[in-house]
């Protein structure tokens, strides 16, 4: 669907909107057609308050006019209370859905999107740009609902008070709507932009936030300040650009205000002067052409503040019409694991436009076996790691699980099937138990505590104020490397998976930790398929097979001691560099 044009963003925000809430907006207009007509009521009735009043002295009809005024003013007040709460309701619950949108899309992209996007930036653009669906819907039920109806009610009011007077006010309309069309269209592009520079000022901060450890280490305060500072400085500059070009409305409509009613006034005060014409015509249509100025004043205003808020909505639809690079393929089917067998086959793959980081790459991980990748940093080890949940998917060659290919079943049936233990261990908001329990949400307290036992998180976990039920902080910012290690291995372990993926799981940790972590895993991998990224020697020695790679190629397959008696190889060598040092398990093959 369009979304380039205002009508066509708004058309969609209807389409996917409308139905849902159209109780409410049906009430909310209904409503503002009270809050119409009582304006216009009120303005009408000034005529006869005028002439009674003032010309024919008669006590009893002001009194009864009067009344009827409070009326419409109360009147007025529960309408517009009710089309308030209606309208602010439905808003909320716009934004809470799209947020909900939002998120389940973002959930189903690939890890790719993420690559390739600033996290920073993108979680600035979605929590400004949000509100934007809803106050396009809003403003534009006020503004025909409320503003149009009260500007057609006020005028039908001058019309019928005095059409010739009604007539010199709108001739001096056209030039007005010609203004405000030109100032609309040079916002849209500024809007866009500082919307765009907002959420980099934000990214840079929440960055800044999250490293601020790398920024105090480094004294990096003064250059990122200098850079946030420029930044800040650009968006400042747009804010003061959208802010002159929005308010240039308000001469053009001052200006049309102040011509149109002097006109009025001129011309009605030589009438009553010259013509000797009653007043009461006259009070009503001023009164109504005042009353006419607010409404009036938004609508020559809607569409420049449509334009803002399209510009926000546009930009939460890129991201809702981001299409999966990674979809399920129709008819995919569910993985049926039985010996959990991985094979890799002639498996070539690269990040965005790089060149190839796999080149043809082709082994077997034997079910209820340790397979060790090895090599120097750049092989490409991670990336043989992170193809097996296909967080990407291979350029060429295919990767079977039980000779399945993996690009022929469900995304989710594959993930069930594994654990995974990352070189960063990330902790979500909440609890330790909480951070566990994401492996398996239907394990219990008891497995929980086992799997914490196996990772050796146990005791540490005790220790902590709560035990299991103390909140870890930001990405647990209060528990060391190690600790957060441990979790994460604890999560993989609760998840009790046929298939194990290791991704130097070992490598933030001390070597009393690494020892105690190490005899966790010999037990968790047992009757398991285990692909683990080597970094230490114990991890390599208990290995089934050790796969050696060097610059995106395997160039050799075996045991630790096959490998370590071939004196040319490149195991041999990295094993011969280590010395000693690699027997006593404290230095990394890398």
């Amino acid at each position: 669907m369009d979304t380039e044009t205002i009508t066509g963003v708004l058309k969609r925000v209807i389409a996917e909107n409308g139905r849902a809430h159209v109780r409410g907006y049906a009430f909310a207009i209904f409503c503002l057609l009270v809050v119409a007509a009582t304006t216009a009521f009120t303005a009408w009735i000034m005529e006869s308050v005028v002439n009674e009043a003032f010309a024919n002295k008669r006590a009893d009809v002001v009194l009864v006019i009067c009344g009827s005024i409070f009326a419409a003013f109360v009147l007025r007040g529960f309408a517009t209370y009710g089309q308030a709460v209606s309208l602010s309701k439905i808003g909320n619950n716009i934004v809470a859905t799209y947020q909900r949108r939002l998120y389940s899309h973002l959930m189903a992209l690939s890890v790719g999107y993420f690559s390739e996007s600033r996290s920073a930036h993108l979680s600035a653009q979605v929590s400004q740009n949000v509100s934007g669906i809803r106050d396009v819907l809003n403003m534009t039920v006020t503004s025909i609902a409320r503003d149009l109806l009260t500007l057609i009610a006020l005028i039908g009011v001058m019309i019928s008070k005095d059409a010739l007077l009604t007539l010199i006010v709108f001739v001096i309309a056209p030039p007005l709507l010609l203004g405000l069309r030109y100032v609309s269209k040079r916002l849209r592009s500024a809007t866009r932009e500082s919307v765009e520079i907002n959420s980099h000022v934000l990214g840079a901060m929440q960055e800044t936030i999250q490293g601020i450890s790398i920024v105090k280490a480094f004294t990096m305060e003064a250059q990122l300040r200098g850079k946030v500072d420029a930044i800040i400085d650009w968006a400042e500059n747009r804010a003061n650009r959208i802010a002159r070009l929005s308010e240039r409305t308000a001469p053009m409509t001052e200006t049309f205000a102040g011509l149109a009613i002097s006109s009025v006034l001129a011309y009605a005060a030589f009438r009553s002067i010259y013509s000797g014409v009653q007043p009461g015509a006259f009070f009503a249509f001023v009164t109504a052409l005042l009353m006419a100025y607010d409404p009036a004043r938004r609508l020559a205003r809607l569409q420049v503040s449509l334009e803002r808020a399209v510009v926000n909505a546009r930009m939460i639809y890129e991201i809702l019409d981001t299409v999966p690079h990674q979809r399920d393929k129709p008819g995919a089917g569910e993985l049926q694991i039985t010996d959990a067998t991985i094979e890799f086959r002639g498996v070539s793959f690269g990040y965005g436009e790089t060149s190839d980081i796999l080149k043809s790459v082709s082994f077997t991980a034997e079910g209820g076996k340790t397979t060790a990748l090895v090599g120097p940093s750049g092989a490409g080890k991670s990336t043989v790691i992170s193809l097996i949940p296909r967080f990407y998917d291979p350029h060429f060659g295919s990767i079977l699980v039980d000779g399945q290919d993996i690009a022929d079943i469900t995304k989710q049936s594959l993930r069930a099937g594994l654990a995974y233990v990352s070189q960063q261990p990330y902790l979500f908001e909440g609890t330790i138990r909480d951070n566990i329990r994401y492996g398996r949400p239907d394990a219990t307290d008891i497995d929980v505590e086992n799997a914490a036992r196996l990772a050796h998180a146990h005791d540490f976990i005790l220790n902590q104020p709560k035990g299991y039920d103390t909140p870890v902080g930001e990405n647990g910012v209060t528990l060391s490397g190690g600790q957060r290690q441990r979790l994460s291995i604890a999560r993989a372990l609760v998840r009790n998976a046929p298939i194990l993926l290791l991704d130097e799981a070992t490598s933030a940790l001390d070597t009393e930790s690494e020892a105690a972590v190490q005899q966790a895993l010999d037990e968790a991998m047992r009757g398991r398929t285990v692909v683990v990224i080597a970094h230490r020697l114990s991890t390599i020695v208990r290995a089934d097979k050790i796969v050696v790679m060097r610059e995106g190629q395997v160039v050799e397959e075996g045991t630790h001691e096959a490998l370590a008696d071939r004196e040319d190889g490149l195991y041999a060598r990295l094993h011969n560099l280590q010395g000693s040092r690699i027997k006593a398990g404290s230095r990394p093959i890398e």
